[in-house]
């Protein structure tokens, strides 16, 4: 998966779908409001918390952080509207791909945190594959020439990465 070039076909094919389904998911909120969206996420995951077969609360951490979020779900549904948009369009470019899949993942992993399933599991599942893959998953983008550039010019004398 790392260096085969069959694999890097593939990887991109799965990273341009998840890249559209991203950057359709942002632009949605972006244009639509997603304020809205994100404070009736975050307040029916705190009213309805995701709860164990015994009952109890599975995961009260993350219920406590999302209390102190609520009060700013304006600033929120900024961030997750942008991150959703930019996500989506590294995904589509190969552009910092790893980085786009890093985040995308830290978003569905809090998604399933707050109880929304919907297409998270297949995402992540998806997203394991390309962070896997690392450079391999854009080599057919925009990491082709990002990455050694970065390589070359910001990390000069440090190891590489």
């Amino acid at each position: 998966m790392r260096n085969n070039k069959v694999a890097s076909i593939i990887l991109a094919i799965i990273r341009i779908y998840l890249g559209v389904e991203w950057t359709l998911a942002g632009w949605e909120k972006i244009t639509g409001g997603a304020s809205g969206a994100v404070k009736g996420l975050v307040a029916n995951a705190i009213k309805n918390p995701v709860k164990g077969p015994t009952g109890n609360v599975v995961y009260p951490w993350f219920n406590s952080m999302l209390s102190g979020i609520l009060p700013h779900y304006r600033g929120m549904s900024f961030l997750v509207s942008w991150g959703e948009l930019l996500v989506g369009l590294g995904l589509i470019f190969g552009c910092l791909t790893t980085a786009a899949v890093f985040f995308g993942l830290m978003m569905n992993f809090s998604y399933l945190l707050a109880g929304a399933i919907s297409v998270n599991p297949l995402y992540i599942f998806l997203e394991y594959f390309i962070i896997i893959a690392g450079f391999n998953a854009g080599k057919i983008g925009l990491d082709y020439w990002v990455i050694p550039w970065i390589r070359k010019n910001i990390f000069k004398n440090k190891a590489t990465i």
